[in-house]
Protein backbone atom coordinates (compact mmCIF):
# COMPACT_ATOMS: atom_id res chain seq x y z
CA UNK A 1 0.00 0.00 0.00
CA UNK A 2 1.33 3.51 -0.60
CA UNK A 3 0.14 6.97 -1.33
CA UNK A 4 -2.92 8.38 1.10
CA UNK A 5 -4.15 4.56 1.01
CA UNK A 6 -2.94 3.74 4.41
CA UNK A 7 -3.84 7.46 6.33
CA UNK A 8 -7.39 7.38 4.87
CA UNK A 9 -8.21 4.05 6.07
CA UNK A 10 -6.41 5.11 9.80
CA UNK A 11 -8.88 7.87 9.63
CA UNK A 12 -12.10 6.14 8.58
CA UNK A 13 -11.21 3.13 11.16
CA UNK A 14 -11.14 5.68 14.13
CA UNK A 15 -14.53 7.01 13.14
CA UNK A 16 -15.98 3.15 12.95
CA UNK A 17 -15.75 2.29 9.38
CA UNK A 18 -14.50 -1.08 8.09
CA UNK A 19 -12.01 -0.11 5.47
CA UNK A 20 -10.81 -2.82 2.80
CA UNK A 21 -7.78 -2.30 0.71
CA UNK A 22 -7.96 -5.37 -2.23
CA UNK A 23 -4.42 -5.75 -3.22
CA UNK A 24 -4.80 -6.55 -6.77
CA UNK A 25 -2.01 -7.74 -9.19
CA UNK A 26 1.01 -6.55 -10.12
CA UNK A 27 1.10 -4.61 -13.59
CA UNK A 28 2.42 -7.29 -15.32
CA UNK A 29 -0.04 -9.52 -14.44
CA UNK A 30 -2.88 -6.92 -13.56
CA UNK A 31 -6.55 -7.41 -15.87
CA UNK A 32 -10.14 -6.44 -15.46
CA UNK A 33 -10.71 -10.25 -15.24
CA UNK A 34 -8.04 -10.51 -12.80
CA UNK A 35 -9.37 -7.55 -10.44
CA UNK A 36 -12.42 -9.08 -10.70
CA UNK A 37 -11.54 -12.19 -9.17
CA UNK A 38 -9.60 -10.13 -6.32
CA UNK A 39 -13.23 -8.78 -5.43
CA UNK A 40 -15.04 -11.68 -4.96
CA UNK A 41 -13.14 -12.12 -2.31
CA UNK A 42 -15.10 -9.04 -0.70
CA UNK A 43 -18.18 -9.37 -1.79
CA UNK A 44 -19.84 -9.85 1.32
CA UNK A 45 -18.82 -6.07 2.10
CA UNK A 46 -20.03 -4.60 -0.77
CA UNK A 47 -23.72 -3.27 -0.39
CA UNK A 48 -25.54 -0.35 -0.40
CA UNK A 49 -23.83 0.75 2.33
CA UNK A 50 -20.36 0.67 0.40
CA UNK A 51 -17.91 3.31 -0.27
CA UNK A 52 -16.16 2.74 -3.15
CA UNK A 53 -12.72 5.18 -4.15
CA UNK A 54 -11.05 4.10 -7.33
CA UNK A 55 -7.53 6.11 -8.13
CA UNK A 56 -6.01 5.93 -11.64
CA UNK A 57 -6.79 2.30 -12.83
CA UNK A 58 -8.42 2.05 -10.33
CA UNK A 59 -11.23 4.72 -11.34
CA UNK A 60 -11.51 2.51 -14.66
CA UNK A 61 -11.85 -0.47 -12.62
CA UNK A 62 -14.70 0.71 -10.61
CA UNK A 63 -16.72 2.41 -13.43
CA UNK A 64 -16.59 -1.19 -15.10
CA UNK A 65 -17.48 -2.76 -11.63
CA UNK A 66 -20.70 -0.67 -11.09
CA UNK A 67 -22.12 -1.50 -14.77
CA UNK A 68 -21.73 -5.07 -13.33
CA UNK A 69 -23.38 -4.71 -10.32
CA UNK A 70 -26.71 -5.45 -9.70
CA UNK A 71 -27.57 -3.23 -6.68
CA UNK A 72 -26.13 0.58 -5.95
CA UNK A 73 -23.57 1.45 -3.55
CA UNK A 74 -23.45 3.84 -1.51
CA UNK A 75 -20.73 6.24 -2.72
CA UNK A 76 -18.43 6.03 -5.72
CA UNK A 77 -15.00 8.20 -5.58
CA UNK A 78 -12.45 8.69 -8.68
CA UNK A 79 -9.40 9.95 -8.09
CA UNK A 80 -7.23 10.63 -11.44
CA UNK A 81 -9.50 9.14 -13.18
CA UNK A 82 -8.83 8.25 -17.63
CA UNK A 83 -11.34 7.66 -20.05
CA UNK A 84 -9.02 7.65 -22.82
CA UNK A 85 -9.06 11.19 -23.08
CA UNK A 86 -5.74 11.90 -24.74
CA UNK A 87 -3.01 13.25 -23.27
CA UNK A 88 -2.67 9.72 -21.94
CA UNK A 89 0.54 7.99 -20.61
CA UNK A 90 -0.97 4.66 -20.59
CA UNK A 91 -3.58 5.16 -23.22
CA UNK A 92 -2.91 1.73 -24.87
CA UNK A 93 -2.52 -0.36 -21.61
CA UNK A 94 -5.88 1.46 -19.79
CA UNK A 95 -7.74 0.40 -23.24
CA UNK A 96 -7.09 -3.42 -23.41
CA UNK A 97 -7.31 -3.72 -18.92
CA UNK A 98 -11.00 -2.48 -19.32
CA UNK A 99 -11.88 -3.14 -22.50
CA UNK A 100 -12.23 -0.31 -24.36
CA UNK A 101 -13.55 3.11 -23.45
CA UNK A 102 -16.86 3.21 -23.89
CA UNK A 103 -19.15 3.29 -20.77
CA UNK A 104 -22.95 2.53 -20.00
CA UNK A 105 -22.80 5.79 -18.15
CA UNK A 106 -26.75 5.88 -17.97
CA UNK A 107 -26.38 2.22 -16.30
CA UNK A 108 -23.38 3.54 -13.91
CA UNK A 109 -25.11 6.64 -12.74
CA UNK A 110 -27.85 3.95 -11.25
CA UNK A 111 -25.39 2.27 -9.45
CA UNK A 112 -24.12 4.49 -6.59
CA UNK A 113 -26.16 7.10 -4.87
CA UNK A 114 -23.18 9.67 -4.57
CA UNK A 115 -20.35 10.31 -7.25
CA UNK A 116 -17.26 12.63 -6.42
CA UNK A 117 -14.82 13.42 -9.39
CA UNK A 118 -11.01 14.28 -8.02
CA UNK A 119 -8.49 16.02 -10.65
CA UNK A 120 -5.48 17.86 -10.75
CA UNK A 121 -4.28 20.41 -13.16
CA UNK A 122 -0.81 18.82 -13.24
CA UNK A 123 -1.31 15.28 -13.46
CA UNK A 124 1.51 13.59 -15.62
CA UNK A 125 -0.62 11.11 -16.77
CA UNK A 126 -3.57 11.96 -17.53
CA UNK A 127 -5.18 14.99 -18.37
CA UNK A 128 -7.85 17.04 -16.94
CA UNK A 129 -9.83 16.59 -19.89
CA UNK A 130 -10.48 13.16 -18.45
CA UNK A 131 -11.47 14.24 -15.33
CA UNK A 132 -14.31 17.15 -16.74
CA UNK A 133 -15.56 14.68 -18.89
CA UNK A 134 -16.14 11.76 -16.22
CA UNK A 135 -17.72 14.21 -13.94
CA UNK A 136 -19.81 15.60 -16.85
CA UNK A 137 -20.71 12.10 -17.62
CA UNK A 138 -21.97 11.48 -13.97
CA UNK A 139 -23.91 14.59 -13.64
CA UNK A 140 -21.40 15.93 -10.85
CA UNK A 141 -19.22 18.83 -10.35
CA UNK A 142 -15.63 18.16 -10.49
CA UNK A 143 -13.20 18.78 -7.55
CA UNK A 144 -10.34 20.46 -8.86
CA UNK A 145 -7.25 20.71 -6.61
CA UNK A 146 -4.20 22.33 -8.28
CA UNK A 147 -0.67 21.37 -8.30
CA UNK A 148 -1.74 17.63 -6.97
CA UNK A 149 0.14 15.69 -9.82
CA UNK A 150 -0.88 12.27 -9.76
CA UNK A 151 -2.31 12.35 -6.05
CA UNK A 152 0.50 9.79 -5.30
CA UNK A 153 3.39 9.82 -3.08
CA UNK A 154 5.54 10.91 -5.88
CA UNK A 155 3.45 14.17 -6.04
CA UNK A 156 3.40 14.64 -2.16
CA UNK A 157 -0.21 12.91 -1.56
CA UNK A 158 0.31 10.75 1.65
CA UNK A 159 -2.87 12.21 2.69
CA UNK A 160 -5.74 13.70 1.20
CA UNK A 161 -7.85 15.63 3.44
CA UNK A 162 -10.13 16.71 0.64
CA UNK A 163 -11.30 13.29 0.36
CA UNK A 164 -11.65 12.54 3.87
CA UNK A 165 -13.75 15.64 4.28
CA UNK A 166 -16.28 14.57 1.53
CA UNK A 167 -16.78 11.22 2.63
CA UNK A 168 -16.90 12.29 6.02
CA UNK A 169 -19.89 15.25 4.96
CA UNK A 170 -21.56 12.28 2.94
CA UNK A 171 -21.62 9.95 5.99
CA UNK A 172 -22.84 12.40 8.61
CA UNK A 173 -25.88 13.40 5.54
CA UNK A 174 -26.94 9.35 5.88
CA UNK A 175 -26.73 9.16 9.32
CA UNK A 176 -28.79 12.34 10.06
CA UNK A 177 -31.33 11.25 7.37
CA UNK A 178 -31.54 7.62 9.02
CA UNK A 179 -32.16 9.32 12.43
CA UNK A 180 -35.36 11.29 10.90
Amino acid sequence: MENWFPWLKEKLEKKGCSVYIPQFPPPKDDSLKSRLKVLERYGQYIDENTILIGHSRGSLFLLRLLERRNNPVFASFLVSASIGIKPYTYYEQSYRFSNGYNFDWKLIKTKSKHFAVYHSDNDPYTSLTNGKEIARHLGVRLTLIPKAGHFNTASGYTKFEKLLYDIRGILSDKQHKEQL
